[in-house]
């Protein structure tokens, strides 16, 4: 009987250590440790999720090729180069850090090393400007050969909408004494209505619709208090998105930074420093996982840098990027240390930050403000994660952290125009293909 009471209790507590112990192994599996992998066991592992669009890529890790994309690797906590190849794309490479019972993604881009080129437009193109939305760019075309057709178009650059199937559209007739070729554009800060500033008369048009310039009123009495108006609306939007960032990224946009464009995702800032300042650590809480590529927090002048707000991270895009104008982007939200913004009224002296002495440079102003292709300098992609730029007479497109710069075209184009669709599947550029020819948009296909 006592031998029985023995044999119970030696049961209880082995049954109790297989319990324990296959919980404990269960635990550490469940967070990436104790793996069989071709290379041995791993007591600790991270994860890493090799994934690329397109899919398909040879995924090579410190130059062993181990899998494709898109697959999942259990990897030792540690350093790696990771790259990425695909026959017909750039290659995409990068040094990760793998952290213990934590994913790194690679989500790559990968480019097409062969692009092809689509006509967007057949008859010129003049005086070509995108809209704040990114959705729209507006132009004048005087080659038609129909004098009706000459004028001012709009083309879509709608997700939905397949370039190969649709034509840009005529939103009014041209008026040979308006000189719209060399007319000053001004969007409206939500992309639906168009200012032209002729040197006979201005006038407001509505882009999705035709309209007869001839017949519209002048609003020139009128055009201070327009584009007054617009201001307002652009500051409170500018305010809103901008006060989802820490206060000192925002003092540093507003009062030690030039040239500054939230993402299309506003998540992310584009800015170059104007003067010498170093970034706090830990502005936002951490995250478990993050972009693991050396940080910049130390700011200079002249240096393009980009701020991840949901990862805290600040990265060195270039080092004083040439820039081919002197006119700079102004913020309009510098009062967001106020929780209420600033009861602005819509007259020419109230608000006139943008408004400047002539018209040429009041335009210049509202278009740099909108989109930093006025301004000859790096610009953000759709997808917020890649900033496109002209280096060397070449089109060219860079990570948000400074990595993969990839060359997308180097054959001939306009340099003052390079623009992408909104969907990332393709970039617009300006060129001719004979001196005899106007100049047209072309869809470089990225997809």
């Amino acid at each position: 009987m006592k031998k029985l009471s023995v044999f119970r209790v030696l049961y209880t507590l082995l049954s109790a250590l297989i319990i324990i112990g296959g919980s404990y192994l269960a635990i550490m599996y469940a967070q990436g440790n104790y793996r069989i992998t071709k290379d041995g066991l791993l007591l600790e592992s991270g994860l890493l999720s090799a994934n690329s669009f397109p899919t398909g890529a040879q995924v090579y890790i410190n130059d062993d090729l181990k899998t494709a994309t898109n697959d999942t690797i259990y990897l030792e906590p540690g350093e790696y180069q990771v790259r990425l190849i695909k026959d017909g794309y750039s290659p995409w490479e990068k040094t990760l850090v793998i952290e213990k019972e934590l994913v790194t993604q690679t989500d790559a881009r990968l480019f097409p090393t062969a692009p092809s080129l689509t006509p967007l437009t057949f008859t010129g193109v003049e005086n070509l400007l995108p809209s704040p939305d990114g959705r729209k760019i507006v132009y004048y075309t005087a080659s038609a050969s129909a004098q009706t057709r000459n004028g001012l178009y709009v083309l879509d650059l709608n997700d939905s909408i397949n370039p190969f199937q649709r034509t840009s559209r005529q939103i009014a007739v041209d008026v040979p004494v308006y000189d719209l070729a060399n007319a000053n554009f001004i969007w409206s800060p939500d992309s639906s209505q168009l200012l032209i500033i002729s040197h006979l008369k201005n006038i407001l048009i509505d882009v999705n619709q035709s309209n007869n310039l001839q017949s519209l009123p002048d609003v020139s009495l009128r055009r201070s208090q327009i584009l007054s108006e617009w201001e307002e609306e652009m500051y409170l939007r500018e305010r809103q998105y901008l006060a989802e960032f820490p206060p000192e990224i925002i003092e540093i946009a507003t009062q030690s930074a030039k040239n500054v464009y939230i993402s299309p995702d506003k998540k992310k800032l584009l800015y170059t420093a104007t003067a010498n300042t170093t970034l706090s650590d830990k502005l936002t809480p951490p995250l478990p996982s993050t972009n693991t590529q050396p940080q910049s927090r130390s700011l200079k002048p002249d240096n393009t840098y980009v701020y991840d707000r949901e990862e805290d991270k600040n990265f060195l895009v270039t080092q004083a990027f040439e820039e081919l104008v002197s006119i700079n982007k102004a913020l309009l939200a510098d009062d967001l240390d106020q929780k209420m913004p600033r009861n602005l009224v819509a007259s020419p002296s109230a608000f006139s930050r943008l408004q400047q002495q002539n018209i040429a440079s009041t335009a210049t102003q509202f278009n740099a403000y909108h989109t930093s292709l006025v301004i000859n300098t790096l610009q953000w992609f759709s997808d917020s994660n890649h900033l496109l730029f002209i280096e060397d007479g070449k089109v060219q497109i860079v990570a948000y952290d400074g990595t993969n710069k990839t060359t997308l075209y180097s054959g001939p184009f306009e340099k003052s125009f390079v623009y992408p669709w909104t969907d990332g599947s393709r970039i617009i550029v300006l060129t001719a293909f004979s001196p005899d020819s106007p100049k047209n948009l072309y869809s470089i296909e990225l997809k």
